[in-house]
């Protein structure tokens, strides 16, 4: 299979954290990367930054791309503006890297006829052109969840991009994806934001005098690793919310099982009991590493 994307140029929608990095990558490879964003204050950024050999305002810079990235919120990608439907190029690749793929697939198939569903599974909490980051995908899932009505070939030339970038690739269905991410993706950014939020509040239960600035000044790396996503883009967590409601729930549910179980060890006094949970999701944590 010829790689068109390495021949002719390649396009990128959107040069935040996941867009950026991939224009990095991309363009140490030596690829013409072209890059849609939506302001010039963010144009002007991102040629400084070089994470593109043209940025524009103008969709027309994806004219001749082989293959065109969507690195874009959720909601753009939901209801995709007409102004970027009218410039993909006929003809050519057209991937998304959401973290949701069941509504993006019933959004986007019948839209274009080379559309491929994917979504590489690396990130940071920061957002925003200055977010781009060299390797981020090293190592990381890169996950497709191709229907029937995908484009063999086309799918070809994103596991081909995703290997060049260092992705590890991997195929399943949309459903699947959706309920697998929200468990180990979208449900720690609730437990962390839940867990920010208990710090907080438990802190202010009388009496507390000094002690919500107390638990401020003890938190540490502990404390920090738990709530990092918790802490982090409160759109992107939002629009994740909302783009994977019954998934979300569905995790939460098992979540609070889990705690509720956890906390009746310690009423009960259940310290054996307790100790027996804790060393098995010790020897549990590897499996998910």
């Amino acid at each position: 299979m010829t790689t068109l994307w390495r021949e002719r140029p390649v396009g990128v929608v959107g040069l935040g954290l996941i867009g950026g990095s991939i224009g990095l990558d991309l363009m140490a490879l030596g690829l013409d990367v072209r890059g849609l964003v939506h302001r010039q204050a963010t144009a002007e950024r991102a040629r400084k930054r070089g994470l593109a050999r043209q940025v524009s305002t103008d969709p027309a810079v994806l004219t001749d791309c082989a293959l065109v990235l969507l690195a874009l919120p959720l909601d753009q990608l939901l209801e995709p503006s007409r102004d970027l439907l009218a410039a993909l190029p006929p003809g050519a690749v057209i991937a998304d890297l959401a973290s949701v793929k069941a509504p993006v697939l019933a959004a986007w198939e019948p839209l274009v006829p080379r559309f491929v569903a994917t979504h590489p599974m690396a990130g940071t909490a920061e957002a925003g052109v200055e977010a781009g980051l060299p390797n981020l995908f090293r190592g990381r899932p890169w996950v497709a969840t191709p229907t029937t009505h995908t484009d063999r070939e086309a799918l070809g030339q994103m596991r081909a991009l995703a290997g060049a970038l260092g992705g590890h690739w991997l195929e399943c269905d949309a459903h699947s994806h959706d309920r697998a991410v929200a468990l180990i993706s979208h449900l720690p950014v609730f437990v962390g934001a839940a867990l920010l939020r208990s710090a907080e509040r438990g802190a202010e239960v009388p009496p507390a005098e000094g002690l919500p600035q107390l638990v401020r000044a003890l938190a540490s790396s502990g404390f920090a690793d738990t709530t990092r996503v918790g802490g982090g883009n409160p759109e992107l967590g939002a629009l994740m919310a909302r783009s994977n409601r019954k998934a979300l729930a569905e995790a939460l549910g098992q979540y609070r099982l889990a705690l509720d179980g956890l906390e009746e060890l310690l009423l009960r006094d259940d310290w054996v009991g307790l100790l027996r949970e804790l060393e098995g999701c010790r020897d549990l944590r590897p499996e998910f590493l």
